[in-house]
């Protein structure tokens, strides 16, 4: 999987957002928020592509976590991603 181009995270009034910019993307029907873990995870990424395995992997790393809830988590949150159309 891999991040869409048009969309980046904002800290705006101490909350973790996603911003879209083109016109392709934008929607002002919804607004895209994350938890610390999420938006380290989207920054931490980058332009590459990534798997659950990725991204459980980044979040061992960052937190004290066991590997198979960090996958699930992942898991979660690459669909959640997903779900909101910012993976493709």
């Amino acid at each position: 999987m891999k991040k869409k181009s048009g969309f980046e995270l904002r800290d705006f009034c101490g909350e973790h957002v996603i911003m879209a910019y083109g016109m392709e993307n934008i929607d002002f029907s919804k607004v895209i928020s994350m938890n610390d873990s999420a938006a380290y995870l989207w920054r931490t990424v980058g332009d590459e592509a990534f798997t659950a395995e990725t991204l459980a992997d980044l979040l061992c790393k960052e937190y004290e976590v066991e590997h198979a809830q960090a996958l699930t988590d992942a898991s979660a949150i690459m669909e959640h991603w997903r779900q909101a159309g910012l993976v493709e």
